[in-house]
């Protein structure tokens, strides 16, 4: 029996997440190869956990394998980009229409208080950006749904391929900013039905800058 080869779990994700980081950054362009060799030697380690590493990320959609012609970073077609929105505006919507109906007084403070930082970093569009994220992410976590959870995760990865582009035109972050408050205050008054809809719009209209 051949013995089993043990890739460190460890030094894959960390080179995975180095490379998540570096394509977010766009210092790995969408549509450009990626230099196993290069990128090998700059870490200092051997290609196996690279490999692996860049099949976390073609897991996640973030790179696309080709044959015979290596890994390169995945670049998102306009349907691409509609076929994202729409899985994430179902998702979200329903998941803060799950909050609507049973949110307690603590999380709704809580979700005000991550909208009185969204507003303060109006003119922080990074800061803006993580904490408009961190606003959606903890609806689906109220929301208590780890399947749907999981995949929003894996859906806004592939998201950023494109999210930043959209965040620069424009009046989009103001825009941003007064769709959030009509979501809050569907959320204050426990009307499903219109936190629905409000959270279907902010996806409609973030398309409409994306694209």
């Amino acid at each position: 029996m051949s013995a089993l080869t043990l890739t460190p779990r460890a030094l894959y994700e960390q080179v995975a997440e180095q490379l998540r980081q570096r394509i977010f950054r766009r210092e790995l362009e969408p549509g450009g190869w990626i230099d196993e060799l290069k990128i090998a030697e700059e870490f200092g380690i051997s290609r196996t956990p690279l490999r692996e590493a860049l099949k976390v990320l073609a897991a996640e959609g973030l790179v696309t394998m080709k044959v015979r012609r290596g890994a390169y970073v995945t670049e998102m077609s306009d349907k691409d980009l509609r076929d994202v929105y729409h899985l994430l505006a179902l998702l979200e919507s329903d998941a803060a229409g799950v909050v609507a109906a049973r949110a307690t007084p603590e999380q709704l403070r809580e979700l005000e208080q991550l909208h009185a930082d969204l507003a303060a970093a109006l003119d922080e569009r990074e800061r803006f950006f993580a904490i408009n994220e961190r606003i959606h992410m903890r609806m689906l976590e109220m929301a208590d749904n780890r399947w749907r959870s999981q995949m929003v995760a894996d859906l806004r990865k592939v998201m950023k391929l494109n999210r930043h582009n959209s965040l620069l035109k424009q009046g989009r972050i103001e825009d941003s900013l007064a769709e959030h408050e009509v979501i809050l205050a569907a959320l204050r008054a426990h009307d499903a039905r219109a936190t629905v809809a409000a959270m279907r719009d902010h996806f409609a209209q973030g398309l409409k800058a994306a694209a």
